[in-house]
């Protein structure tokens, strides 16, 4: 019996088997591990409780937005961030074995993978069925092994699940991008003189008139570019916000430094989640394919 995996050579991530965060670890790391979990609550645990070195989370996607729920597990998560990466998807139809598109009657996957098919599944007339994510959808179609039952998900779900890829690339947005970022118990210390560098950080103003201006206006008198900015609810409270933001720049810059210390003026709560290299593709390089 093979030995059990080192957790310092593991890498999580939400789904299963062949999902595209499973693609984005094999990419990023393809000497490690990959460890599938059922929830984002699960991966984050993973690395928290020391059975996985990093945690491969995505943020936001170009077409389908942020990812919600990481707005709601970061504030009270101990993890930092210690990268990102952006990964181009390319949606395949699958099918089981011998299967033909023009007998296909119904497709599975996740919510956001249909919504970025529209195009194909109207032009065959097929019934979308959602799923909970891309790789389990596969997974069911190949358990059920029904020809006019096909799938919305990676290659590498193809390979996992023994499915034909019956078309590539059916994504209606050739934009189509992921953000992730990579997780780990421990921050890291980048060199600025080594190349640019993002902060990302959450934060609450206080309650006060222009308490948000106010805030924000050290980023703009200092010069430092705010690439980012969400707000969501705090506890399910209407008039409780918290916000999300990303910045060029190392907190130890002066720039960044004294637009920080304006932030924290007028804010009732700054939380830095990582400061970490910023991704080539920030600066014109092509994103990761997942082919």
């Amino acid at each position: 019996m093979a030995g059990a995996a080192d957790p310092q050579q593991t890498i999580t991530f939400q789904g299963a088997p062949g999902a595209y965060s499973d693609l984005a670890c094999r990419q990023v790391h393809p000497s490690m591990t990959t460890l599938p979990k059922p929830s984002f609550e699960e991966a984050f645990a993973a690395v928290t409780g020391g059975r996985a070195a990093l945690a491969m989370i995505p943020i936001e996607n170009s077409v389908a937005g942020r990812v919600a729920d990481i707005h709601r597990l970061m504030p009270q998560s101990p993890l930092h961030i210690v990268a990102e990466h952006f990964q181009r998807v390319n949606h395949h139809l699958l099918a089981p074995k011998g299967a033909a598109i023009e007998g296909l009657k119904t497709v599975r996957s996740h919510v956001h993978a249909l919504s970025q098919c529209r195009k194909l599944i109207g032009e065959l007339g097929l019934i979308a069925v959602v799923h909970a994510d891309t790789a389990g959808a596969a997974a069911e179609v190949a358990e059920r092994d029904d020809p006019t039952s096909a799938a919305i998900a990676s290659a590498l779900a193809a390979e996992f699940y023994g499915l034909d890829s019956l078309k590539a690339n059916i994504e209606d947005a050739e934009h189509n991008t992921t953000r992730f970022i990579i997780l780990a118990k421990e921050p890291i210390d980048p060199d600025p003189g080594a190349g640019p560098v993002i902060t990302s950080l959450l934060f609450r103003v206080r309650n006060i008139p222009a308490a948000l201006y106010k805030a924000l206006g050290g980023f703009a008198t200092n010069g430092v570019n705010m690439t980012k900015l969400e707000s969501y609810m705090v506890g399910g409270n209407f008039s409780a916000t918290g916000f999300y933001a990303d910045v060029e720049g190392h907190p130890d810059e002066k720039p960044v430094e004294l637009a920080l210390e304006e932030l924290a003026f007028y804010s009732s709560e700054v939380k830095v989640l990582g400061v970490y290299p910023a991704h080539p593709f920030r600066s014109g390089a092509a994103p990761g394919e997942t082919e």
